[in-house]
């Protein structure tokens, strides 16, 4: 488990914000969003940050200046975005949210968060006295998802070493994705099913909240493999794990056995898309898929039956799924996914956060900011990390509420730690 998060105070000296325009005249046209881009789910802010290590062959160039001037380079190809007295040694060794004063890093201007009639885009240029920064960033999710969000860093990273144009140049074409005409829904969508809040549901308050990273390297990730029969052992990493969170979770949350729990996953669509989504595509591409069972269910079975509900949910999404998700948005009003009992799970570790460079080398940390959303704690990302041994691997942060997440470290540590072989009949 990673260690609870540091109590690092700090005072950032904030500039006051601007408008960085594209540094070139760009085209004044209506952009239509896709049908997956455009959901319920979707409309909300999420913060990204980016951490730098001193670099010594970028002595005299400021993060601040380079960055921004290649914002506005990028911009020109992007123009649809376009409307600290401390060390990084500070953070400790391993860099995980939650990030302690993750205000000052990005500063919430007024007026800023919604949705409509705000900016798409909030970046915020921390330099640190050890010559480091941090880039911290907050986006308009109906805009982009991990991957195309990277595809644009990345382009202002190419700007920032001093290219001339991105090395992947942008497509919109959000049209790829919308809704078939007549729309037809032609598969079972369990994510955005309407569940009633019945009477004796545990909601989870947005009070008293806990913040913890778990990190899963390979010690963890072999002790959870055991606990597997051998016709799931070669099981994906991403498969493991959210068996083990949502079972833990949801011991933990202790729902009435007889009530029903999801597991969403965020699964990237485009390799079931076989090339239909043209490189340089930066919208929303990813389907949400559910597995639902009963809190008894979940909860009195092995690992391994999470597993297997985890595994066919995931598999579920194809290119004809993804057509019938923007059928069903279209249907019923783009929904939002159920938010009653759910546990919502994205893998970003093959997005290339880290591997955004402005020419301070690759990122000590990138990612997502924290775990959960103002609007629901029950959000976890899956983050590429390394330990304070240096060990790669995956740091999960997970909010919930205090007593719940000292339930939850108990039933975690408890599954790491179990030397029971499990073999198949």
């Amino acid at each position: 488990m990673a260690p609870p998060p540091t109590s690092l105070v700090f005072t950032v000296r904030r500039c006051k914000p601007e408008l960085v325009a594209p540094a070139k005249p760009t085209p004044h046209e209506f952009k239509q969003l896709s049908d997956i881009d455009d959901q319920e789910g979707l409309r909300f802010q999420i913060p990204f940050i980016q951490f730098y290590k001193y670099d010594p062959s970028m002595q005299g160039r400021d993060p601040v200046k380079v960055i921004r001037e290649a914002l506005a380079q990028t911009l020109v190809f992007y123009y649809p975005f376009a409307d600290a007295d401390v060390t990084l040694e500070q953070f400790g060794n391993a860099l995980q949210p939650p990030f302690p004063c993750l205000e000052e890093l990005l500063f919430d201007v007024p007026g800023s968060g919604g949705v409509l009639n705000c900016p798409l885009l909030l970046i915020q240029v921390t330099r640190l006295k050890c010559g480091g920064f941090i880039l911290a960033l907050r986006l308009n999710h109906t805009m982009s998802d991990a991957y195309g969000f990277v595809q644009f860093m990345m382009a202002v990273g190419d700007f920032a070493r001093g290219a001339r144009s991105p090395s992947i140049l942008p497509v919109w074409q959000r049209y790829l994705l919308n809704a078939r005409d007549p729309p037809r829904v032609t598969c079972e969508h369990r994510a955005y099913d309407e569940v009633a809040d019945a009477k004796g549901s545990i909601n989870i308050p947005l009070e008293n909240m806990a913040h913890r990273s778990f990190f899963f390297g390979p010690t963890e990730v072999s002790a959870l493999r055991r606990l597997l029969p051998h016709h799931l052992s070669q099981c994906s990493r991403f498969e493991l794990l959210t068996a083990c969170l949502w079972r833990c979770r949801t011991i933990a949350i202790q729902p009435d056995r007889n009530e029903e729990v999801r597991i969403l996953c965020l699964v990237n669509a485009r390799p079931r898309f076989n090339h239909l989504l043209p490189i340089g595509y930066y919208g929303n591409g990813f389907a949400v898929s559910a597995a639902v069972t009963t809190t008894q269910k979940l909860c009195e079975n092995s690992l391994g039956y999470a597993l297997e509900l985890v595994k066919k949910a995931k598999n579920e999404v194809t290119k004809e799924y993804m057509q019938s998700l923007a059928d069903l948005m279209v249907i019923r009003g783009r929904p939002n996914f159920t938010m009653v009992r759910s546990y919502v799970v994205s893998d970003v570790t093959h997005a290339g956060f880290r591997e955004v460079d402005f020419g301070w080398g690759q990122a000590a940390y990138g990612g997502p900011a924290k775990g959960g959303l103002s609007f629901f704690p029950g959000v976890s990302f899956y983050i590429p990390s390394k330990n304070g041994l240096g060990e790669d691997g995956i740091i999960v942060p997970i909010c919930l509420p205090t007593p719940v997440m000292e339930r939850f470290v108990k039933e975690f540590d408890g599954l790491l730690t179990d030397k029971t072989i499990v073999t198949s009949l």
